[in-house]
């Protein structure tokens, strides 16, 4: 992800800042049970805001940087309508093949600590022509130069 921003950052592309937030758990705050392995394993809602104008699609990627040996995908999903609200339970868009192999959200399951899971949201001018199963790093090349806008919610969550 970090040669992914600095790809944007060197294009010198323009972006917006989303806000990013989710009505079950604060910024930087403890993930509700429900939500991980240990509850109902399915998605937060995630409220997007200040969406710019000419916004085709919505990405939104959740991973768990803190996992041993690389970043750990829990859910990719593209093409969703831009709106404000992407609804518990749902499934939003297309979505992508994941670390364990599956194609729907997988909630935080640490092997030991607390980790951080990363919502990140991507406001896009285009919808992507990509097929479902794609991994992150198709969806992150697919995005390319077509972003308008990004923000993320960063939760925590350590298993009981």
């Amino acid at each position: 992800m970090i040669g992914f921003i600095w790809f944007i950052m060197a294009t010198g592309i323009k972006q917006d800042t989303l806000t990013v937030t989710s009505p079950a758990f604060e910024p930087n705050g403890m993930i509700p049970a429900k939500y991980t392995c240990q509850g109902e394993n399915v998605n937060p809602a995630i409220r997007v805001t200040n969406i710019p104008e000419g916004t085709k699609s919505l990405t939104l990627i959740v991973d768990d940087p803190d996992a041993p040996g690389s970043v750990f995908d829990h859910w990719i999903v593209w093409n969703i309508e831009p709106k404000e609200l992407i609804t518990e339970n749902s499934r939003s868009g297309t979505e992508g093949k994941n670390h364990y192999g599956i194609l729907h959200y997988k909630g935080p399951c640490p092997p030991s600590g607390t980790h951080r899971y990363f919502f990140k949201v991507y406001a896009l001018d285009q919808l992507l022509d990509l097929k479902e199963g794609a991994n992150k790093n198709a969806v992150e090349k697919a995005m390319g130069k077509h972003i308008l806008a990004t923000g993320e919610l960063i939760g925590t969550y350590q298993k009981k």
